[in-house]
């Protein structure tokens, strides 16, 4: 994703990555730190929250990754904001990513830096406009859940571009996107 396109979902400022990004050693206190932020999410939306699952690298047991946890919630129609993003503002998530053009994608976060007690990337998305990238996302954590090698493969190519200098973050999760596509053929093939 260029500049002009990160410039285009973001809300607020856009500003470059001001720290390296940062790989720690998987810290067994991420699976409470999800259990906390889907209850807080459960609690905000109830039955509008059609799924809420842990994603990311946090999610994998044994794999180093950013110490922000991801989390995939399912609503109705992402389109529909008045349906749940007030909800999840009053938590204390912020709408940071609105993304139309691709399957309706929002992210709303939360960071240590703005006082908050760990940091969250809440993706939510839509069955209906995003089935097939759902799929994905969970066919990679799941693989990587029951593949050793494959995991450790991942860990270190998380830690070499990690070493990289990079100009925003979503630059470096770009990057690692050949990786990613190979062990989503592996899951489905």
């Amino acid at each position: 994703m260029d500049d002009e396109q990160l410039r285009a979902v973001t809300i607020g400022e856009l500003a470059p990555y001001a720290t390296k990004v940062v790989i720690e050693d998987y810290d067994p206190r991420w699976p409470a730190w999800f259990a906390e932020d889907r209850a807080r999410i459960l609690d905000a939306l109830g039955e509008r929250a059609l799924s809420v699952e842990h994603t990311g690298s946090t999610s994998v047991p044994g794999l180093p990754a950013k110490p922000i946890i991801d989390v995939m919630l399912l609503v109705d129609d992402t389109a529909d904001e008045p349906s749940y993003v007030p909800a999840l503002v009053a938590a204390g998530y912020r709408l940071r990513i609105r993304e139309p053009e691709w399957l309706e994608h929002r992210c709303l976060r939360r960071r240590v830096e703005d006082g908050d007690p760990h940091g969250v990337n809440l993706h939510v998305w839509s069955p209906r406009h995003a089935a097939e990238e759902i799929d994905r996302v969970l066919s990679f954590r799941d693989w990587l859940r029951t593949h050793d090698d494959d995991r450790d493969r991942y860990a270190a190519t998380k830690r070499e571009l990690a070493a990289q200098a990079w100009r925003y973050v979503q630059n470096y999760a770009d990057a690692k996107t050949s990786f990613i596509e190979e062990i989503i053929a592996k899951a489905r093939g």
